[in-house]
């Protein structure tokens, strides 16, 4: 592919991504309630209820795979051309994840505890979002880890099945 090609792919990708992001929170915007649920800390263990036929299951299901190890159901929740931003990274496909940083986030998932501060979501058709605050407190090779991690999660009904079309992470460590 050439550079010009890559640079035009790209356009698209952030295009489709910006038009979903646009609709999730102008639809927030439009149901300011949604914000004032009560927000109860919630353990980010795995759970027996987790039910992957909804948009936060999914988003659920996706955390617990990659907690356990279990790399190949952590990609099964992902859209094939699932866009990921981390750390002023991207990651344009779900391939590409998976060859780059799918095997260290199942690691870093595997050794540091997830709690659930706050989570938001909502649907329209056949797109829905899921924004979720989390502590994260562990060690991760000898590093003491306290943090805070805020995520973004956007899905695409396909086939039937939600699959995850974009995340966002950001973290910043907690004084």
């Amino acid at each position: 592919m050439f550079k010009g090609e890559v640079g035009q792919l790209a356009g698209r990708r952030a295009a489709r991504l910006a038009a979903m992001l646009a609709v999730g929170l102008s639809l927030t915007a439009a149901h300011p309630g949604a914000h004032d649920a009560p927000r109860m800390p919630v353990s980010g263990a795995p759970s027996a209820t987790i039910d992957a036929a909804t948009p936060v299951g999914t988003v659920m299901a996706f955390h617990a795979a990659l907690a356990s190890g279990d790399t190949d159901a952590a990609l099964m929740h992902l859209a094939e051309d699932v866009v990921i931003f981390e750390s002023g990274g991207v990651e344009n496909s779900r391939a590409e994840y998976a060859g780059h940083h799918l095997e260290a986030d199942a690691a870093f998932s595997a050794a540091v505890p997830r709690t659930l501060v706050s989570r938001t979501h909502g649907m329209q058709g056949d797109m829905a979002w899921v924004m979720s605050v989390e502590t994260v407190t562990g060690t991760y090779r000898t590093r003491a880890i306290n943090s805070r991690s805020v995520e973004t999660m956007m899905l695409r009904q396909v086939n039937g099945q939600w699959r995850i079309v974009h995340i966002h992470w950001s973290s910043a460590d907690i004084s």
